[in-house]
């Protein structure tokens, strides 16, 4: 069983706003959104750089923010 939360950050680039997951288990996260049709782009140190089918690309990062998992959905 993994937490995982979702984040909205503001950008710069065409499509003004990128999606972080935050996750208590990063290849648990990644391994469950692969499943559902998206793509790893890049693996970091620290997150992991995806894409969805429609070509929108996000990211799976650890958890950013206290109060975790309190607000977070649950994957089991």
């Amino acid at each position: 069983m993994h937490h995982s939360r979702l984040c909205a950050v503001l950008i710069d680039h065409e499509s003004r706003v990128h999606i972080d997951i935050e996750t208590d288990d990063i290849p648990a996260e990644v391994a469950r959104l692969e499943k559902l049709g998206a793509q790893v782009v890049d693996r970091l140190e620290r997150w992991v750089v995806m894409q969805a089918p429609t070509g929108q690309r996000f990211c799976i990062v650890r958890l950013q923010r206290p109060g975790f998992p309190k607000n977070a959905n649950r994957w089991d």
